[in-house]
Parts: C-alpha cells; structure tokens; sequence
C-alpha cells in the first residue's frame, strides 16, 4: 500500500488509502475509505471476541456441565430420599392399618361369637324357663324379660353407629343393650378407628351386662324354685307325707371322670342347677296334686266336723268318718287331688258315691251326690268335677260328705284342708 504525496500548493491534502496489487504484469489497486476501514476493524474486533467467549466456553465448558450434572444429581437424590421416606412413611401407615384391621377383626369376631352364645344360651334356656313358668318358679312373661337376648329392655345400640365399622353387620349381632352416654358425633376429633373402638367397646360392655343379668336371674330363679319346693314339702312333710327319693329306687355309676378333665362354665353351672330346682318344684307340686289338700266345694260353711257326734237320724252318739259341707243342691262337687275313680255308683248310707285313689295309700270318698259325672277308671285332675251336691243315702238334706282315707282307714281332712290353705300360693 502506497501513501499518496502531498503535491497541493495550499499546503497538505488527506489523500485515500490506497491499496495496490502487483502480480505480474497485472497491477490492481483498491482505494480504502474511512467507513470501510471502521467496519474492517470492527469485524476484527467483534471476531477476536467472539473468538475469546469460544475459547472460553471449550475450556470451561467441563466445568458447567460437571456442576450442572452435580446439581441435578442432588436434586435427584433429594426428591429420591422424599419419595422413599413417604413410602416408608405410608407402609408405617399402612401396616399400623393392617394391624388396626386385624385387631377390630378379631374383636367383632368374638363379640360376634358371644354374641351366638347368648342366643345359643337363651334357646337352652328356653325350655327350663317354660317349665319353671309353668311349675309357678316365675311371674308368667317375666322369664322372657329377664333372660331374654336384650336383657332388661334398655335402649340398643344403634345400628347406624354400627354399620360400615369393620365389619359389624348388626342383623349379625342383632339387639344389644347398652348403658353408655351417646358418643358426640366429632369427624375432625376423632377417626373412624376411635368410633369403632368406642361402639366395640359399648357392645362388648352391652354384652357383659347381659351375660351378667342372665347369670343372676337364673340364680334368683333356682333360689325361688328351691324355696317353694321346700316350702311344699315341709308342709306335707307335716302331714306325714314323704317323697321317694331317686336315689332310694334307682342304682348309680359310671365311669371315674376327675372334675379338672370336665370343666363347665358358669353358665352351664347355673344352668344344671336351675334345672334341678324346676325339677324338684315339679316333683313337689306333681307330690302335692296327689296329696288330697284342696276343698271339694270352695266356700261353702262345714256342717258337722270329722269324729265323734249324736246321730241325725238315731240322735246317739256315732263315729262320723268324714266331714259334711253345706251347699245347694245342684252345687259342682270337685276331686280335691289327682288320681283314678275306683268307684262311682250308689253306695249304702253313702247313696250316690265317687271313690278316687290318689296313691300313697290315699283315698277320698264324696257321698250324697245327687249326680256323677266321672266313671270307674277314669283318671281325674285336681280340681275336675266329678258330681253335684245332692241328698242321697242317709241324709236330712242337701250337703256333700267328704271322706279321706290313708290305707283304708278313715283320717280327719282337716289337717289336709290346712296344707292346702298353707300352700295355695304355691300351687
């Protein structure tokens, strides 16, 4: 590149920048202006730093992809430790669950079995209570109210409180009462596990209580069994009556079983024993019924007594065998014991008669009747009517004469009349 000469007269010209090419004979030359000369070097510039930030980014390159991996290593590492510490976290929650599950499980499955064994109990009892209704052990009804499967009739825990708890279907467990205080209804307070905790432990105190009542009842009803049946037979004891024991006509055995190898439960204790005291009650009254205690003719006024007395017709004294009540002619005429009509026909001085044999060597002997109603053979129950008051045979007018007689001998009846006056609430 050749500067121009200053050849100017006036003084110095700034010429162009002039570039020249030889090659050869070839001569080329190019004229540089100064906007060309700016954008030359700002290229060069702009060049050499675009230079340096390549130069740059290759050497520290390792560097901010070593630290960029580093970075999302640890965030990888800290969301990784997050998600394990939430699994360990659920399957703690989980297992707690599980183990929650199996508890209530195991729970309802035994208030549900106890639960079966009340009911079962109640159908045992069932039968024993009928018969203990009927021997006069119970008030009729009350056996129903106090050994029923809910108890003494108080409220039964509700069934929508049940519902949905692991499980407690109440047409399973049916009714059961319950004393506890209504659980507030608080969803933030308390979780589903706490409630069915709560009503788990509400039936099974439910439950308690009836096995509770049941056992007591039965006792009270043995105890009332036992004590009747001893009232009936001190009183006939009284009168010379005496029960054969079972133990006097039938032998015993079997084989040795140590008590410890056959354990019984309180129920079934309680229950063998109610049973043997509606078995003696039944025996005592069956004992009874066959014992001639009651009135042939309720109410009516004794018109001459059982013994010695002047003769109604003859007016000496004579023995009277039996004992004469004053009723209207037509009056029922009822057998004061169970037992079988050996004979019913007109008998002498007896005139129209009905003999009946209660066993034991007791006999009863109605005389007078103007009708009867029962025949030879015929088995008659207490209370039954077997003729109507009349004035046949040796008589002056309507009454009924009642005889009692032990191994044929005649005995007076009023010791039998008291009995029956003592034991009417029994009977």
């Amino acid at each position: 590149m050749k500067k121009p000469q200053n050849t100017s007269i006036f003084g110095s010209t700034k010429e162009p920048h002039t570039i020249i090419i030889a090659r050869g004979e070839t001569i080329r030359h190019f004229t540089i202006k100064p906007w060309m000369a700016f954008l030359g070097g700002t290229l060069a510039l702009g060049f050499a730093g675009s230079y340096l930030l390549a130069t740059s980014y290759l050497v520290f390159r390792d560097d901010l992809i070593t630290g960029s991996v580093a970075r999302q290593a640890r965030l990888q590492q800290a969301y990784e430790d997050r998600i394990a510490a939430l699994r360990i976290q659920l399957d703690r929650i989980t297992s707690r669950q599980l183990l929650d599950q199996k508890l209530m499980d195991g729970k309802v499955s035994e208030l549900i079995q106890r639960q079966r064994a009340l009911s079962e109990r109640h159908d045992k009892l069932a039968p024993v209570l009928q018969r203990a209704e009927k021997a006069g052990a119970v008030v009729p009804g009350e056996a129903d109210n106090t050994l029923s499967m809910d108890g003494s009739g108080q409220d039964v825990v509700n069934s929508d409180d049940a519902e949905g708890f692991y499980g407690i279907d109440p047409i399973i467990t049916g009714p059961t009462t319950s004393t506890r205080k209504p659980v507030p209804r608080d969803d933030k307070a308390k979780t589903s596990v706490d409630k069915a905790e709560l009503l788990l432990k509400s039936v099974d105190h439910s439950l308690t209580g009836i096995e509770s009542r049941q056992t007591q009842q039965m006792q009270k009803l043995s105890n009332n069994a036992y004590e009747s049946a001893d009232r009936i037979m001190e009183a006939l004891g009284a009168a010379g009556v005496k029960q054969v024991s079972d133990d006097e006509t039938a032998g015993t055995g079997g084989p040795l079983l140590l008590a410890s190898t056959n354990p019984t439960s309180g129920f079934d204790t309680k229950f063998a024993d109610l049973d043997e005291a509606v078995q003696r009650l039944e025996s005592a009254k069956s004992l009874a019924k066959s014992i001639p205690i009651a009135n042939p003719v309720p109410g009516m006024p004794v018109s001459s007594p059982f013994g010695s007395r002047a003769d109604p017709l003859l007016g000496m004294i004579a023995f009277h065998s039996g004992m004469d009540f004053r009723a209207i002619s037509g009056s029922s005429v009822h057998v004061t014991a169970n037992g079988t009509v050996t004979a019913a026909d007109y008998t002498g001085g007896y005139g129209n008669m009905v003999e009946v044999d209660h066993g034991n060597g007791l006999t009863t002997r109605y005389g007078h009747l103007s009708l009867i109603l029962v025949s030879v053979g015929q088995r008659v129950k207490l209370g039954d009517t077997i003729g109507k008051v009349g004035s046949t045979g040796r008589s002056t007018g309507p009454h009924l004469h009642y005889e009692v007689r032990r191994n044929g001998s005649a005995v007076n009846p009023v010791g039998y009349l008291a009995i029956g006056r003592k034991l009417a609430a029994e009977l």
